[in-house]
């Protein structure tokens, strides 16, 4: 995908949600619902003028953040080798935001449901794709796993997105399993396999540096 048709997605995307917050603007409560706990269920509010514009206006800020962030990088020509996968992933952050903005908008409507338990599918295919830009990436300053390690070898670079690529793919499968748990015990699956993921990566490549000094 190009980069002028990620800027249009991330538009549409954007009007759509406040396309959604007008027509629900006015059977909302003053107070709408905000926060959940682990446990799925509401547990703050805020003024429904908040929510009507919050997750369309971070889909527009954080979705043209990360389309023109690598314009910037010193090796923003290594970023070209996937700059298409990435731009297909800023397309997904930005789906999985205005479904938590509809998810948000029916709670403030009225409509009862579980939050962990819907978000879990959502967060999954957020992994997978995380998956997919890690397994194309190159070395640049600003996207994939950036440590003093990865960044001052190319090989570390490769072996590292490799598995990190892996265990991405292997925790969006796995945080399926929290739909048959509690929802509080789906909400700690859920944080534990990304903060693991990201952990075992940045270790991983710490080792996989010093073995290559070593040789």
């Amino acid at each position: 995908m190009t980069i002028n048709r990620t800027l249009l997605m991330i538009v549409f995307l954007t009007l759509a949600g406040l396309a959604i917050s007008l027509w629900a603007y006015p059977q909302l409560p003053e107070m709408t619902p905000s926060h959940w706990n682990p446990a799925g269920e509401v547990d703050d509010t805020m003024p429904r003028g908040i929510i009507a514009l919050l997750m369309p206006g971070l889909t527009l800020v954080l979705g043209l953040l990360l389309l023109y962030i690598p314009t910037i990088d010193p090796l923003r020509s290594n970023v070209e080798h996937f700059r298409s996968a990435f731009n297909w992933f800023i397309v997904g952050i930005s789906l999985f935001f205005l479904f938590v903005h509809v998810l948000t908008i029916l709670a403030g409507l009225g409509i009862g449901f579980n939050m962990t338990y819907l978000l879990i599918p959502a967060t999954s295919m957020v992994l997978f794709g995380i998956s997919i830009v890690l397994e194309r990436s190159k070395p640049n300053w600003f996207l994939g796993i950036r440590t003093p390690w990865t960044l001052s070898s190319p090989s570390v670079w490769e072996k590292t997105h490799r598995l990190g690529s892996l265990l991405f793919e292997l925790s969006g499968a796995v945080m399926f399993i929290g739909l048959i748990l509690p929802p509080q015990a789906a909400f700690l699956l859920i944080m534990g396999l990304i903060l693991l993921t990201t952990l075992v990566s940045v270790i991983y490549s710490y080792f996989v540096y010093r073995a290559e000094q070593v040789r």
